[in-house]
């Protein structure tokens, strides 16, 4: 148990058997009547964002979150496998708590898996991978490095907006948390 004095971005609260995180916090002190903690926080499973007030001095239960750096070994038809880099311990984690990591993931690929009491609750990638162009239209004569897109099918399956010089076979770098093109990987 801690206070909403003690709050600090990043800590998980659990409120009603749902966890949050928080994002911002700010410390009230109207001219009148008592100080409350105006907080921004997000739901760990389903992302949604909510603005909540408390009373400061509040009691607020929180969550220990664990967050391990593992490896993706493999997808087995149904669950994503993955192993743990210091332990070697191998954990199934189901479709519904990788979001959209799996468009992104490619075998030996690390990521860091946040749990709560041996819950998954959702898998992160780094910011950017590199990942291949598995197959885009080729672009027109006079096609230069800036004016307009093109879909491109990444290695993954995932399909992306690339420029118009971007070529099947070439690896680019790619945003994981809104699949946005960054650049061409040099080789």
């Amino acid at each position: 148990m801690a206070t909403t004095n003690d709050l600090k971005n990043g800590m998980v609260l659990n409120i009603d058997g749902q966890l949050w995180t928080v994002i911002e916090f700010q410390h009230v002190k109207p001219g009148k009547g008592p100080a409350f903690v105006r907080t921004k926080m997000k739901n760990v499973e389903s992302g949604k964002v909510v603005d909540k007030t408390f009373n400061a001095g509040t009691k607020v239960e929180t969550a220990t979150v664990d967050k391990r750096d593992m490896q993706y070994l493999y997808n087995d038809g149904t669950n994503y496998v993955f192993m743990d880099v210091q332990t070697y311990d191998q954990l199934e984690i189901a479709p519904e708590a990788m979001g959209s990591a799996p468009d992104f993931l490619l075998e030996n690929q690390e990521a860091t898996v946040a749990t709560n009491e041996g819950r998954v609750l959702y898998v992160e990638l780094p910011l950017s991978v590199e990942l291949l162009i598995e197959h885009t239209d080729p672009g027109l004569q006079g096609d230069r490095s800036s004016g307009g897109t093109k879909p491109a099918r990444l290695e993954t399956g995932r399909e992306i907006q690339v420029p118009l010089f971007v070529t099947t076979g070439e690896k680019v770098k790619v945003d994981t948390r809104d699949g946005n093109y960054l650049g061409r990987v040099k080789a």
